[in-house]
């Protein structure tokens, strides 16, 4: 798996949604990207999230943006008026990421579009595997482009990492966040879900994906681990919840029939 690397030469708008800040910005290949910066409250940790969740969902056969390593230079953002978005910007020079920009693509809707089972299970699982807690009726984070649904915003995963130790008891945790999952009801197939996708995410290919992770990403104040060994505890952690994904669906299919 790789990444292009493109650089980003003109910022044109904020997208003020959640805490980080993200912003739709052109770069030298001529396509439009929202990027997600480093400076953001979050850091490279929800870098991290992103390309790992990403990559993830790719792997399994959804649809997601192109996701492209975005390079800020340093005189980047200097004449921005707005002082907080100067800040961001002046913080994230460097290596970030950016997103393949959907134009004319409208925000999925449970109400008005209907997914079949396979494909709610499936997501579900996912997102439980993901720990990923930012895929509710407030905000999807789905989106219909091309009538095709195509899956956004994995910022919000691997929340573990924000805390980082003791990863070994998040790794077995149930995910009881999963009660809130927009598209829990209708995932009746969690079970052959998870025997086709423990068959796709096999430890080599964790291992595949967390391998993109820059080592640029990867230093944290306080933490004295390397590059190396920091993406050790995220293909640790991966590989043991997949390994006992039966914690994460039986909590699932509880919160389910609670619904229903």
């Amino acid at each position: 798996m790789e990444l292009r690397t493109v650089n980003v030469t003109r910022y044109i708008t904020p997208l003020r949604e959640g805490g980080s800040l993200p912003a739709l910005a052109e770069a030298d290949d001529g396509f439009k990207y929202v990027v997600k910066f480093r400076g953001s409250g979050h850091g490279t940790k929800m870098l991290v999230s992103e390309l790992i969740g990403g990559a993830i969902a790719q792997t399994l056969g959804f649809r997601i943006p192109e996701m492209v390593f975005i390079h800020l230079d340093e005189a980047f953002g200097r004449t921005e008026g707005d002082e907080e978005i100067q800040d961001l910007l002046q913080g994230s020079r460097g290596l970030n990421l950016g997103l393949h920009f959907l134009s004319g693509a409208l925000t999925f809707d449970p109400v008005v579009t209907q997914i079949d089972a396979d494909t709610a299970s499936r997501i579900v699982w996912m997102d439980a595997l993901l720990t990923n807690v930012d895929r509710t009726t407030k905000n999807t984070n789905m989106l219909m482009w091309h009538k095709e649904l195509w899956l956004i915003d994995h910022g919000a995963s691997l929340y573990f990492h924000h805390s980082w130790a003791g990863w070994e008891k998040y790794a077995l945790s149930p995910f009881v966040q999963v009660k809130d999952h927009v598209l829990l009801p209708f995932a009746s197939k969690l079970e052959e879900a998870d025997k086709s996708f423990k068959e796709i995410l096999t430890p080599d290919k964790i291992e595949e994906i967390v391998a993109l992770l820059p080592d640029d990403w990867l230093h944290w104040g306080g933490q004295e681990e390397s590059p190396d060994d920091i993406r050790k505890v995220y293909v640790n952690f991966l590989n043991e919840r997949i390994k006992h994904s039966d914690i994460f669906i039986k909590e699932a299919q509880h919160a389910r029939k609670a619904l229903i």
